[in-house]
This record gives C-alpha cells, sequence and structure tokens, in this order.
C-alpha cells in the first residue's frame, strides 16, 4: 500500500472513499434517508471545493493507494477550525473502505497527518467522531482523550460528536 498526498486527480476516488465509508460506518448512526442521498458527484464537487482552499485553509489530504491503483482510503488535516488554543491541529477526516479497515492504515494515515502539522510547528491535534462511532475506539487506542463535545443536526437528527484530543502528537508520529 502506498500512502502519498493527494493529487486533483485522485477527486474522485476520495469522493467514492467518503460516500462508501460513511454508508458502512455510520449505518445506524447517521440517518439511514441521508445515507441514501449521498452520491459520489456532490462528494466529488464538495472534494474540488476543499482542494481549491486548501492553502487558504491551511490543511492536507493523503491518500491510501492499493497496487491496484485504487484509492482505499484518505485522510485530511490541518489546522484546528475553531480557534481552540489547546488543540491547534485538527483531523479533519480520516476514512477507509470496510474492506481496507483494521490493517493498519488508518494508523499509518493518523502518522502522516502528525508528521505533517508538526512539520508546520503544530504539535496538538482534535480529531471529531461521532460518538457512537466505533472508531472511538481506535483513536482512543492511539493515545487520544475525550476532551469535547458537540451536538450536530443531521437530517433533523441530533448528532453527538466527541472531540478525541492529543496534546502533544509525538507518539503518532512514530
Amino acid at each position: 500500500m502506498i500512502i502519498r498526498e493527494a493529487a486533483l486527480q485522485d477527486i474522485p476516488g476520495i469522493a467514492k472513499v467518503h460516500v462508501d465509508s460513511w454508508q458502512t460506518t455510520y449505518r445506524g448512526i447517521v440517518p439511514d434517508a441521508y445515507l441514501a442521498h449521498l452520491t459520489y458527484e456532490q462528494r466529488t464537487q464538495r472534494w474540488h471545493q476543499v482542494f481549491s482552499r486548501a492553502v487558504e485553509d491551511k490543511h492536507f489530504t493523503y491518500v491510501a493507494v492499493h497496487p491496484s491503483g485504487e484509492i482505499v482510503g484518505f485522510a485530511n488535516g490541518g489546522m484546528e477550525r475553531s480557534g481552540d488554543r489547546i488543540y491547534t491541529g485538527e483531523l479533519r477526516a480520516l476514512y477507509l473502505l470496510q474492506t481496507h479497515q483494521r490493517q493498519g492504515l488508518g494508523r499509518q494515515l493518523m502518522q502522516i497527518v502528525a508528521q505533517r502539522l508538526h512539520q508546520l510547528e503544530v504539535t496538538s491535534m482534535l480529531a471529531w467522531v461521532f460518538v457512537d462511532n466505533p472508531a472511538c475506539q481506535f483513536y482512543a487506542a492511539l493515545g487520544g482523550k475525550p476532551v469535547r463535545q458537540q451536538v450536530l443536526d443531521v437530517s433533523g437528527t441530533s448528532l453527538v460528536e466527541v472531540a478525541y484530543g492529543w496534546q502533544d502528537t509525538a507518539m503518532l508520529r512514530h
């Protein structure tokens, strides 16, 4: 598996992973109607917007690429968006196709995001996760501590998100 910085031509693959992973991971968490209406086209447009603002918004994206060339996962990170004074970096997204979970790719993507933030002199980080997401165990196993909560409205359903925080990402970078 190759992990590398994402390029514009990767956007359709990122969008596919984004939609497919939401539809498998969030079934039973996010309303089914919302998941059913996710499309590759919508996510592709959204990712074009994300890439067009990458420099301005100070964020970056990495992809996990199977030897066949298929993108099987991605991570997006950058500066924390709300201006948190303790946690100045943020893992904004980390998604893997269900078939490629539990193989160490998530850990590798976390490592590269933490390394890139460190290059930007950012050594603390948050990752927001739906509280019912099994990935909470993943973030806790990597040393993340629940430090914040917020409620999001997704298609009329209130969902709780928890922020896992690392005050020092050194343990993630190695």
